[in-house]
C-alpha cells in the first residue's frame, strides 16, 4: 500500500485528492493536510471583497467531503517537510510517513517585501488573495464609503497574480457609480508590468488595447512599470521611469503582492528557487526528490520575458488542472511500476468579470509561442463566470474530479471555429 500525501486543498490540493482517490485511493491511503478546514473558491474574492458575494457562498468545509472519498485529513497545516526520510510534520505534531507527495499549498503573500503593504495593523492597503482578506477588504470599503476618496488598485513588484486587480479596479468603479459616489473617488491602476493587459504573459491576444480602452472608458488613470517604494497611512510612494518619484494620495488602496514559497516548502533544502517555489521537471516531479511532485501556484515557472520592473508568471486554473492531471497519472504509472511519462499541456483559460461586462482570454499554450490565443469582451463572459462559479463550487462540493477547466477551453475554441 503506498501512502500519499497531499499538502494544500484549494485549487490544486482539493482536485490532487479527489483524482488521486479515484484512480488510486481504493488500495493506498491518502491524507490531505490543510492549513484551513475549509475551502474557498479563490477567484470570487474581488466580490467579496466589494459585498456582492458573502464567504458563505463561496467556501465549504472540506473534512467531509474528504473522508467521504476515503481520506485522512488534517487542518493544522504543515510545519516541516523531511524531504530525505519522507516524513511530514504537521502543526499539531502529527509525523506523517509518505511514499509519495504532492505539494499543492499556493503561495506565502510577501506583503514585508514593500514597507506599509498589506493588511493592517501592519499595512496601510487591503488584499483580496484569501477569503479573510476579502472579508477585511469589505469591512474597510464600508467604512471608506462613509468618507470616499483617492482610490489605489494594482499589483506590486514581483506579482504574479494581475487579473483580479483589474477585475476589482472595475467592479469598484461599478459599484460606486451605483451608490452614485463615483465622481468623488478617483481610481488610479498602478501595476508592475510593463503596459496594461500584460498580464505577466507577454499579453493574451490583443489584451494591451482591450485592457487600456476598458480603463479608459472608466476614466481610470494607470501607472506602468511601477515600483512601490513604501506605503505610509494615505499615502503610498511609487516610481516610475516616466514620473520618477510620486507620492500618491489614497483613502483606500487594493495592491497584489509579490509572491513567495510558504515556510515549510522553502525549508526544505535542493527543493526549491531562491522565492521558494518549487523546482520541477517536465512531469512535474521534484528534481531532487523523485518522490515528491508539485503543482499550482508552488511551482517555478520562469518570467516570460525580461521586464524593466519585474513580474512573475500567473498560474491559472487551467494550468493549475493540467498539473494536478499530469502529477496524479505519473503517481499512478509509478505505483503500477511504470515509468511517469504525462506532462501538463499549459494552456490557459480566464474569464474576467469587470463588474458590468467581462473579458475572456485564452491562451494555448500559456506561455508563448503560442498556437492560439483568443480574447473577447462582452456581457455574456460575466455571466458565464458567475455561471462556472456556481457549477465549481457545487461540483467540488459533491467530490467531483473532471476537468472543469478543459471543458471551458474546449468551449473557447468551438466559439472560435464558428466566428
Amino acid at each position: 500500500m503506498a501512502r500519499i500525501i497531499v499538502i494544500g486543498a484549494s485549487t490544486g490540493g482539493l482536485r490532487a485528492a479527489y483524482t488521486l482517490s479515484k484512480e488510486v485511493g481504493k488500495t493506498h491511503e491518502i491524507t490531505v493536510v490543510s492549513n484551513t478546514p475549509e475551502f474557498h473558491f479563490v477567484p470570487s474574492n474581488p466580490w467579496v471583497a466589494i459585498g456582492w458575494r458573502k464567504r458563505s457562498e463561496t467556501s465549504f468545509p472540506l473534512r467531509e467531503r474528504l473522508e467521504k472519498k476515503g481520506a485522512r485529513f488534517f487542518s493544522t497545516g504543515a510545519a516541516t517537510i523531511d524531504a530525505e526520510k519522507n516524513i511530514v510534520i504537521t502543526g499539531g505534531g502529527e509525523a506523517l510517513p509518505y511514499d509519495y507527495l504532492v505539494i499543492a499549498t499556493g503561495p506565502s503573500l510577501a506583503f514585508d517585501d514593500v514597507p506599509g503593504l498589506g493588511p493592517q495593523p501592519q499595512g496601510h492597503t487591503v488584499s483580496i488573495c484569501t477569503v479573510e482578506h476579502a472579508e477585511a477588504a469589505y469591512a474597510r470599503y464600508e467604512e471608506f464609503l462613509k468618507d470616499p476618496g483617492p482610490v489605489i488598485i494594482g499589483a506590486a513588484q514581483g506579482a504574479s497574480c494581475f487579473g483580479p486587480a483589474y477585475e476589482f479596479a472595475c467592479i469598484l468603479d461599478v459599484d460606486l457609480r451605483k451608490r452614485r459616489l463615483r465622481k468623488k473617488v478617483p481610481i488610479t491602476f498602478v501595476t508592475s508590468e510593463p503596459y496594461i493587459g500584460h498580464m505577466g504573459l507577454a499579453g493574451i491576444g490583443d489584451s494591451k488595447a482591450l485592457m487600456e480602452h476598458e480603463l479608459r472608458q472608466r476614466h481610470i488613470n494607470w501607472r506602468t512599470s511601477a515600483t512601490i517604494r513604501r506605503v505610509e497611512n494615505g499615502k503610498m510612494i511609487v516610481h516610475t521611469n516616466e514620473a520618477g518619484e510620486e507620492q500618491m494620495p489614497f483613502k483606500y488602496s487594493m495592491i497584489i503582492p509579490a509572491f513567495k514559497g510558504v515556510d515549510a516548502v522553502a525549508s526544505v533544502p535542493g527543493l526549491v528557487n531562491p522565492r521558494g517555489f518549487v523546482m520541477v521537471d517536465e512531469h512535474q516531479r521534484s528534481k531532487k526528490y523523485p518522490n515528491v511532485y508539485a503543482v499550482g501556484v508552488c511551482v517555478a515557472i520562469p518570467p516570460v520575458e525580461p521586464t524593466p520592473v519585474p513580474v512573475g508568471v500567473p498560474k491559472t486554473g487551467f494550468m493549475i488542472e493540467s498539473m494536478v492531471s499530469a502529477a496524479v497519472r505519473n503517481i499512478k504509472d509509478e505505483i503500477n511500476g511504470l515509468k511517469p511519462c504525462a506532462s501538463p499541456t499549459l494552456n490557459a483559460v480566464c474569464l474576467a468579470d469587470l463588474g458590468d461586462t467581462g473579458v475572456a482570454f485564452v491562451a494555448k499554450p500559456q506561455i508563448p509561442p503560442r498556437d492560439f490565443t483568443w480574447a473577447k469582451k462582452g456581457a455574456w463572459v460575466r455571466l458565464a463566470k458567475i455561471a462556472f462559479e456556481k457549477y465549481y463550487i457545487r461540483k467540488m462540493r459533491r467530490g467531483n474530479a473532471e476537468p472543469f477547466y478543459e471543458k471551458m477551453i474546449a468551449a473557447a475554441l468551438k466559439i472560435k471555429k464558428i466566428e
